[in-house]
Parts: C-alpha cells; sequence; structure tokens
C-alpha cells in the first residue's frame, strides 16, 4: 500500500495484518501435518488388510489428502474488508481562528 493511499497516517499495531513470513510459516506447518497423517493412514491399510473395508477406509482417506494439502498451503487468509483503526491526533491550531484584519 503506497503512503497516498493511507493518507500519511500510520497504521495501529494491534490492527496490522501477520506478516507474510508468519502466514507462509502457519500454511507450510499445516501442509507438513496433513502430508505426515498419510503415511499412518498408509501403514494402518497394511496392517489391517485381512478386514477389507477398514483397509480401505484407510486407502480412501490417504488418496486425497496431497490434494487437500496443497490447498490448503496455497491459500493465503482473505484481506480484512473493514476500515482500517488509525491514529488520528486533534488539529490544534497556532492562532485564533477569529482575527482582525486590518485595510489600510
Amino acid at each position: 500500500m503506497k503512503d497516498s493511499d493511507r493518507g500519511g497516517t500510520p497504521v495501529l499495531i494491534t490492527e496490522a495484518e501477520p506478516s507474510y513470513e508468519d502466514q507462509f510459516a502457519a500454511r507450510k506447518r499445516k501442509y507438513m501435518i496433513m502430508m505426515s497423517l498419510r503415511i499412518p493412514c498408509l501403514l494402518l491399510a497394511g496392517l489391517t488388510y485381512h478386514t477389507w473395508w477398514l483397509a480401505l477406509g484407510f486407502v480412501a482417506l490417504s488418496v486425497p489428502l496431497p490434494w487437500i494439502a496443497v490447498l490448503i498451503a496455497n491459500d493465503r487468509p482473505p484481506r480484512k474488508a473493514e476500515k482500517v483503526n488509525r491514529y488520528r491526533r486533534e488539529a490544534t491550531a497556532i492562532e485564533a481562528k477569529n482575527h482582525e484584519v486590518i485595510e489600510g
């Protein structure tokens, strides 16, 4: 955002979005958690192959996990549509507003 877009007023820190690095780290963490769930699902499917419906359930659960993980990792949080709260100080006048004009 350019300084001219926001009128030169500072954004209050309490209303600022998390940094891009923080958002990226959170998305990467979600991706790693979801992808790490795929291996146990496949192992459980191999261990429960005698019960075919349970093994099939574990395989069916592990198939869409990479696709869902990529969608979540590539999705940024939506931008806030609300107006940004900015600090506004009251203007102080150097001299009184009504002053006498002497014409000569």
